[in-house]
């Protein structure tokens, strides 16, 4: 027998996710629904399935997992985390703008910024420290990859590796548009060094200070905008002394401000949510 269950499609900058509340409408089979969902033509579209929870647990109000488009579930996502926020506080679900959210990559606190209309207009996700080890390879030294090099199919990548509770490879670049995000990003999700796969950013220094970013998420391809991916590329354009510890990185979908804090070596990354619409389908 068919259910028919409520959701509500939402984005952060372009990165775009059907989202669904898991303490009205359960979903038994997340991956397979997340592949059928997020077809373009015959499904919702979109880059991934949602599901928001209530936490268990008293360090944290709520949780968050997250499917991508292929069905394998992903340990983050900052552009999803803010959506949640602007989801929960909107949805009168919470009436907190200091929210705890639980991911498999940890708890992350959503801060957010709520104009005199009472709408989020945007939210501050505290990212934690960024890993700069390559734990799924340890083979040199002690993984750790700061503008090294990579080879596929006979063509060298320079790049920085940055791990924002999900793993970034980020390769600077003179000029962004003669890359082919497509093929590059692809090759170099599955290189060896990478045995469970990798996210990808291309970046470009602009004139004006800022970074002009595309990226080949893992498991759904170019997206328009990744948050954990754009907290990367600030992390390793500080690394690389390409730009200080704050940077504005320009995405495909929109801009995102990352901070990497000397204070507590935290990453924090704010940027808009957005609800596109809502709707019902069978389960």
């Amino acid at each position: 027998m068919t259910k028919t269950i409520k959701f509500t499609k939402m984005h952060g900058a372009g990165n775009d996710y059907i989202y669904v509340n898991t303490s009205i409408y359960q979903v038994p089979d997340p991956e397979a629904a997340a592949i059928r969902w997020s077809a373009p033509h015959t499904g919702i579209g979109s880059d991934g399935l949602v599901l928001i929870g209530e936490s268990s647990l008293p360090e944290a109000d709520y949780t968050m997992r997250i499917f991508n488009a292929d069905g394998s579930e992903a340990m983050m996502c900052g552009n999803a985390s803010r959506c949640i926020g602007k989801y929960l506080y909107e949805k009168g679900l919470t009436d907190k703008t200091d929210i705890r959210l639980l991911t498999l990559s940890g708890i992350k606190v959503l801060h957010l910024h709520v104009d005199i209309y009472n709408k989020v207009e945007s939210v501050t996700v505290d990212m934690l420290e960024p890993v700069l080890q390559n734990r799924q390879q340890l083979a040199v030294g002690d993984g750790a990859m700061t503008d090294g090099e990579l080879t596929v199919d006979g063509r060298s990548f320079k790049g920085t590796f940055v791990c924002m509770g999900n793993p970034h490879f980020v390769v600077f670049t003179d000029d962004i548009t003669q890359t082919d995000v497509a093929l590059c990003g692809e090759k170099l999700e599955h290189h060896p060094a990478f045995p469970e796969r990798c996210n990808i950013e291309f970046a470009q220094l602009t004139e004006t200070g800022d970074i002009r970013t595309r990226v080949w998420e893992r498991g759904s391809g170019i997206t328009m905008a990744c948050g954990t991916g754009a907290c990367a590329t600030a992390v390793a354009a500080a690394l690389t002394g390409r730009r200080p510890r704050q940077s504005n990185i320009i995405m495909d979908g929109g801009t995102l401000h990352i901070e990497w804090s000397e204070t507590d070596n935290h990453v924090y990354m704010t940027g808009p949510a957005a609800f596109a619409f809502e709707g019902e389908i069978e389960i």
